[in-house]
This record gives C-alpha cells, structure tokens and sequence, in this order.
C-alpha cells in the first residue's frame, strides 16, 4: 500500500511540474510579446527566458504556431465575455447591438497584443485560426444580437448573414484603420466615427 501512495505521489509531482513548466513558457511568451512584440517571439527566446532548453519547450507545445493558438484561443474567449457582459446589460435589442459595438472597440485597444494576434494584423495569421470555437462562438454572439434587431423591425426580410460580416467589416476595419495609424486607443472624436457607423448600420436592420 505504501509503494502504490509513493507511486501515486510521485505521478501527482509529475503532472504538477509539467502543468507549472508550461504555465511558465506561456508566461515567459506573454511577457516577451508585451516588451518586443509578437513578430520577435521565438522558441529560443522563451527557452532564454525561463532557463530551460529548447527541447524542453518542445515538449509541450508543437512549435511557435501552437502557443501562438493557445493566445488566440484565449483572446477570443475574452472578447465574447466581454461582448456578452456588454449585451447582458441592456435588454432593447438596439441597445445590445450598440453596446456589443462599443464593447468591441474597447476590447480591442484595451487588449491590443491579443486583437493584433487574433486577426492577424502585422503578424502572420495561423491558418488554424478560422477553424477555432471560441472564434465561432463570437461570431455566433453577433449574429444573434443581428436577428433580434431584426426581428423587432419593420423588414423581417433583411438577410441577417449579410448583415452580420457588414456589421464585422465595419467593427474591424474601423479598428484596423486606427491601430494600424496609431495602436493607441483613439480619442473622443475618433470614437464619433464609430457611433455613427453603428446608428447607420442599426437604421439599416430596422427600416
């Protein structure tokens, strides 16, 4: 019985240290993101970092691609939070829409080292990204709060598909346009232009 608790003590240490030791080389690539930026990431620079070698990164994570996924999973799972935090907060349909807007924009400059991974902006974008569910979840989270202005219009016909990648172009391109410019989080006056984007938008489901 002792041999088997021993065994059973020493596989526990095992899982542990292999947990830590890959909490450690996120750590270490988060923190390498936020001083030099995304494009200066490397293997050998987080091996660096952490004092281990490379093999030993390669033990946990495939290549620079799989930790790259591994930020933008959890990137997109804090957007949708977020967009569902900012929509749960108004209950006329117009009102979430406009709110997920705003929420959107405020998302992306407020965590702009995940936004520029998740969409590829100055970086080169995984392929694997479209395939991801937290990406499908957001999308799903925009398309809803879509159909429920629609649904409370005057044109039921209006196709919600389409409406939905306007809506997305017009959220992202606005985005792109300013942290391509600037990468800070734009002023007053800047954030105007997407107000007015979204009133016009929200007319078009409506009318």
């Amino acid at each position: 019985m002792l041999d088997l608790s021993n065994k059973m003590g020493i596989v526990e240490r095992k899982i542990r240290h292999k947990e830590e030791t890959r909490a450690s080389i996120l750590e270490a690539a988060w923190q390498i993101v936020l001083t030099e930026g995304w494009q200066y990431l490397s293997i050998r620079k987080i091996a660096d970092a952490i004092e281990y070698s490379v093999p030993v990164i390669y033990n946990h994570f495939e290549n620079k691609d799989s930790i790259l996924l591994e930020f933008t999973q959890e990137g997109f799972e804090k957007l949708s939070d977020v967009l569902i935090l900012a929509r749960d907060q108004h209950i006329h349909p117009v009102d979430q829409l406009k709110a997920i807007g705003n929420a959107y924009w405020d998302f992306a400059f407020d965590h702009k080292e995940y936004y520029q991974l998740m969409f590829g902006l100055g970086i080169p974008a995984c392929e694997t990204v479209k395939q991801i569910s937290e990406m499908k979840s957001m999308t799903t989270i925009l398309i809803g709060s879509i159909k429920d202005v629609i649904s409370s219009g005057n044109n039921p016909e209006v196709d919600f598909f389409l409406k939905f990648h306007t809506y997305w172009s017009i959220l992202h391109g606005l985005v792109s346009i300013q942290m391509i410019e600037k990468g800070s989080k734009p002023d007053a006056v800047k954030k105007l232009i997407l107000d007015d984007a979204l009133t016009g938008f929200i007319k078009s489901l409506l009318d």
